[in-house]
């Protein structure tokens, strides 16, 4: 897997042409019937580098055991109808098990960048952060909301089909918010619905900050990166930046910093170090910082804190 190839496709006629479809009827923009694309076999490139948006809705993958799909280091087996979304420049790969081919049932979106150019959409898309979403991130969907984002895509299909007019992109332009505002809705359905799932990445969250705070790793690597934080999870920025939003109101970043200045009291209140050294303890390079940040948390100085159990 690791040894094969990046193979990157730059325009969505490239896309077709790769998956041994007709050219696609609109340049900018394509809805795939998953079961009509070319089979994929263990021997094709599948390490993928998109230059366009990808929102697919795929069902019925992996009936054999056979297949995993991946972005990144992030692997997941698919046994049921999901959605999913790629921006452009994420890295997809398809890994098969046997030599089977892989056998597929839905839709796949495409949309080129230069298609949402001067539109409502073309800042817009850039605030659903589902786009950044590891694979197994994705979002299932009932029966009910699977035809709901079904009859969206036929709409924009049905659109291109038809002749192209002055109206054409601001039909599909709507048709796209939207699809994404469904998907919008259906992913808080699903944050509500899959508790018991984000309260243990709270735990485990909290279980990665505790052992770190009480490593030589402070010292060593400095604080700990969202970055760092969200690869240890196995989960990716965004979705871990969303679970702690809807559980608690805080970004991962004020959940390490929270962290911090529990440790900062603790040490400041049980210790006679100074407050450099306990700036440099954290993880801090120069103790104004530390001490601005204290601030910040608590209205207090360090020292002022200190003094507070005087």
């Amino acid at each position: 897997m690791t040894n094969r190839r990046v193979y990157r496709i730059k325009t969505i006629g490239e896309f077709h042409k790769f998956r041994n479809l007709p050219k696609p009827e609109h340049p900018l923009i394509s809805v795939i019937n998953v079961e009509t694309a070319k089979h994929l076999h263990s021997d094709e490139p599948m390490n993928l580098l998109l230059d366009f948006y990808m929102i697919a809705l795929k069902r019925n993958l992996n009936e054999k055991g056979a297949v995993r799909l991946k972005y990144g280091q992030q692997e997941y087996d698919f046994d049921e109808g999901t959605m999913s979304f790629m921006s452009p420049n994420q890295l997809f790969s398809i890994a098969l098990d046997k030599e089977e081919e892989l056998k597929q049932s839905g839709w796949v979106l495409l949309i080129h960048p230069d298609f949402l150019w001067n539109t409502s959409l073309a800042k817009k898309i850039k605030q659903y952060d589902f786009f950044d979403y590891a694979v197994n991130e994705a979002l299932f969907l009932s029966e009910k909301e699977e035809a709901i984002i079904v009859s969206i895509i036929r709409n924009i299909q049905q659109e291109y089909h038809s002749n192209i007019d002055d109206h054409s992109q601001n039909v599909i332009i709507a048709q796209l918010e939207l699809l994404l505002t469904y998907a919008e809705r259906f992913y808080h359905r699903q944050f509500n619905t899959r508790k018991i799932g984000n309260h243990q990445i709270l735990s485990r969250l909290d279980e990665l900050l505790t052992d770190y705070f009480n490593s030589d790793d402070l010292i060593q690597k400095g604080l700990p990166t969202v970055q760092f934080i969200s690869e240890s999870l196995n989960v990716s920025v965004s979705y871990l930046s969303r679970v702690l939003k809807r559980l608690t109101g805080q970004s991962t970043q004020q959940h390490i910093h929270d962290k911090l200045i529990e440790k900062a009291k603790e040490k400041l209140s049980t210790t006679d170090l100074s407050v450099s050294e306990i700036a440099y303890e954290l993880g801090f390079e120069h103790p104004q910082s530390f001490s601005k940040l204290f601030k910040a948390k608590t209205k207090l100085l360090p020292l002022e804190f200190r003094q507070s159990f005087n």
